[in-house]
């Protein structure tokens, strides 16, 4: 299975049929994209395990900040699903600051070259996991699943993308005043966001800890080493 290198393409022109305030509308991609900066992940489905347990909920929980920091105007998850499905999933999950967009014929992900195959699960023509950031139509970066067995989630969720997008100066800081540090990454290996709060009472990445004490975030570092 191979995937073509979409970075610094333009997004495909489709247009979406979606059910707004129990109304049949229509979406096309100039409405999302035309001059917008915009995030987009795409996901094999709704209701399933980690797209429901980790990708979209932690977009969600990063969404404000993600479009604060980054200045990007609106937030979307695709999946090749049809809107009653999409729209009752966004329900069950509580969304708010995330859009769904419901590729139900497979159009656009299929223009994009991510469509794929899952039959061997009853699933039928689904979308590959991805992520993109795109400006005024033009993927201006996109992080792409590795091809392997199952269902890979490593480089596509919102952690990732908001440190591309607000790149981590934690890390600069810490090296440049030589303190080793071990990095523990939320919502991909095991850590979830309900834990970062637990021990930070924060859901936003970087908290750093130093000596076992909370210190914070990036700016949060910066007047610790000022001060210290």
């Amino acid at each position: 299975m191979n995937f073509p290198n979409v970075e610094g393409k333009t997004v495909p022109s489709v247009t979406w049929v979606h059910r707004v305030n129990n109304q049949w509308a229509k979406l096309t991609t100039d409405d999302v994209f035309k001059n917008r900066r915009v995030v987009v992940f795409s996901l094999p489905g709704a209701f399933t395990p980690t797209c429901s347990s980790s990708h979209l909920p932690r977009y969600e929980e990063l969404a404000e900040t993600i479009k604060k920091v980054a200045k990007v105007d609106d937030i979307y998850c695709i999946s090749v699903n049809d809107t009653f499905v999409m729209n009752e999933w966004a329900k069950d999950q509580g969304i708010q600051y995330v859009k769904l967009i419901p590729d139900g014929n497979g159009e656009f992900t299929e223009k994009l070259g991510f469509l794929v195959d899952k039959k061997d699960l009853g699933f039928g023509k689904r979308s590959w996991r991805y992520s993109m950031f795109v400006e005024n139509g033009v993927i201006k970066k996109f992080f792409c699943e590795p091809v392997k067995e199952g269902d890979p989630y490593e480089v596509s969720d919102a952690d990732t993308m908001l440190d591309y997008l607000a790149p981590n100066t934690a890390k600069k800081l810490l090296q440049e005043h030589g303190i080793k540090y071990e990095e523990i990454t939320v919502a991909r290996h095991g850590l979830t966001s309900r834990t970062l709060r637990a021990v930070a009472n924060k859901s936003t990445v970087p908290q750093v800890f130093i000596d076992g004490k909370l210190i914070g975030g990036s700016e949060d570092l910066e007047k610790y080493f000022a001060n210290n």
